[in-house]
This record gives structure tokens, sequence and C-alpha cells, in this order.
């Protein structure tokens, strides 16, 4: 079987490149043996940089299960996911995530996402996006009110 669903998501990323969509990325999402949700990289014909295969995936399962956790599905991706696909993923928190290719064939095409890793290790200020805190007394009222709210839904 999971040959199969990896085939779905090679073949969905092959077909990307050819409707010029995006990247060769492409994710399937499988609950009890059956794929409940498909997503291919549609960063540059939707101008999303948040686009890309696996979170569109995911949030069309979301929707088709009606909820914001995956538990009891699994995750065929054509790569090994980026640092924004992987966050996204533990959010989601499906029972597995199978891949094909590796972040260094990814890589290899172009796709190079080792700064990113490297970013995050650094102190805020030292990023080449510098992160600057700006205290607010709104924020952190949110953050009091969350902590008092009685019936908040947890993620």
């Amino acid at each position: 079987m999971k040959k199969e669903f990896m085939r779905e998501a090679g073949e969905l990323s092959r077909a990307n490149i050819k409707e010029k969509n995006g990247g060769p990325f492409a994710a399937v999402i499988v609950k009890d043996g059956k794929i409940i949700a498909r997503g291919t990289n549609k960063v540059t014909s939707s101008n999303d940089p948040t686009a890309h295969a696996e979170v569109i995936a995911i949030r069309e399962a979301c929707t088709v299960l009606d909820s914001y956790q995956l538990t009891g599905c699994d995750l065929y991706t054509s790569c090994e996911p980026c640092p924004m696909c992987l966050g996204a993923i533990y959010w989601a928190r499906p029972d597995h995530v199978y891949f094909a290719n590796t972040r260094d064939d990814a890589a290899h095409i172009g796709f190079d996402d080792l700064f990113i890793y490297e970013e995050i290790r650094k102190n805020n200020a030292d990023r080449k996006i510098p992160m600057i805190r700006v205290e607010d007394e709104a924020a952190a009222a949110a953050f009091r009110d969350w902590i008092a709210m009685k019936d908040k839904i947890r993620y």
C-alpha cells in the first residue's frame, strides 16, 4: 500500500510541473487505506509562498475530516518536508510521514532549505531577517485571557 500512495504523490508532482503550477512537489493524505486529500506545490501559480504541497494537503484533509488534527492519517510526500511544512505536520499530528526524495535531492535541483535550518539556530537579532521583540499590552492581555478562558478548545 505504501508504494501505491507514494506513486500517487510522485505522479501528482510530475503533473504539477507539466501544468506549470509550481515546483515538483506533491503530497497525499491517507486514512483507513484511502486517499482523503491531495496537494501540489502552487507557490508560483498562486503567488503564495506557503502554498507547499504538504500544507495544501493538510488543509484539504482537515476540511474533509472536520478536524484540526490528522490523528489516524498518514502523509505521503514526494520530498522530505521543508522546515515550514515540518512545522505544519507537527501541528496537524498525522501518525506517519513517508517521503521519496530527500532534502539533499531538493537542494541539488535548486530547492535548498539548509539556510532556514541554520537560521532557526541563531539568536533572533542575528538572523538574515532580524526578529525584533516589541512588547505590547494587548498582546500580553490576550495570553492572560487565554489562560483564564474556561471553555477553550485546546490543541
